[in-house]
């Protein structure tokens, strides 16, 4: 398994280069990007990224040896779940930019989240449309041969590792599975459970930790990695049990004031987790 960090734990101001440069030097082998709003950041992808930022990225990735892992998004926001068609075709171009961004950038992976209830949209509808949505874009997610990742987040739709075991062996593909985020279940759950039921159906990871106030269901925070109450010791061997061989990617927080800080840490606990037998 490889060490990556999520674009987003860099602060907005940093550009493209100075973000390579500073998380090759942490010791990562990896990156991944986000397709955000237009002005989203100094190193933000967005719907309009064409070849010229491609290529770009691309000179960075070689000149410091870090490689694209995946490419996450902040705009789906629900909208896969939505009863508006409107809402669902742009969910689906958010995906499509994403794989075009994937391809050009020679990730193997992209990462969508399915759900987004509200008063107006029950869980049922939620599954169905989500489920819909991507079954309507199959034949281009296979013609593209990138892995389209459903992630598991706070929003009360994957609450057991079943659901979203199900919801992917519905979809049928073998370029649409799991995009497992480890802590995001420490608050009700153990991520090695998840890990062994999803099994090869995960294609890329996403680690923080978490640290409950007591037991399940009874509240906490979001910490630094090794701070928190995932088991790591049981999490690692769950991977590799299940052939997993990819990043490990850190999604965190900002640390504004000492980015550096965060970046040289968050690598040294990821080869920490990683010598876990």
């Amino acid at each position: 398994m490889k060490k990556a960090i999520n674009a987003w734990s860099i602060p907005q101001g940093v550009s493209f280069e100075a973000m390579f440069q500073a998380i090759s030097e942490a010791g990562f082998d990896g990156i991944e990007l986000n397709v955000d709003k237009d002005n989203s950041s100094g190193h933000s992808l967005t719907m309009s990224s064409d070849k010229e930022t491609f290529a770009e990225i691309n000179q960075l990735a070689v000149k410091y040896q870090l490689k694209v892992g995946s490419i996450s998004t902040s705009l789906t926001g629900g909208k896969l779940a939505s009863n508006l068609e409107a809402d669902r075709e742009y969910a689906k171009d958010i995906i499509r930019k994403q794989i075009e961004c994937a391809t050009a950038l020679g990730a193997d992976t992209i990462l969508t989240v399915p759900g987004g209830m509200t008063d107006e949209i029950s869980l049922l509808q939620a599954y169905e449309n989500s489920s819909r949505a991507l079954q309507e874009l199959k034949p281009e997610i296979e013609a593209s041969k990138i892995n389209v990742g459903v992630e598991n987040v706070w929003n009360g739709f994957f609450t057991s590792p079943f659901d979203m075991k199900n919801f992917i062996d519905e979809l049928d593909s073998p370029y649409i599975g799991a995009y497992f985020d480890v802590g995001n279940v420490i608050a009700f759950s153990e991520a090695e459970y998840w890990i062994e039921i999803l099994d090869s159906r995960i294609r890329k990871i996403h680690v923080k930790d978490f640290k409950r106030k007591g037991g399940l269901n009874s509240g906490g925070l979001f910490v630094n990695l090794l701070e928190g109450s995932v088991n790591w010791k049981k999490v690692i061997p769950a991977l590799k049990k299940v052939g997993y061989d990819s990043y490990l990617t850190a999604e965190l927080g900002v640390m504004a004031d000492c980015p550096e800080y965060l970046y040289k840490t968050t690598s040294m606990a990821l080869d920490i987790i990683l010598a876990f037998e």
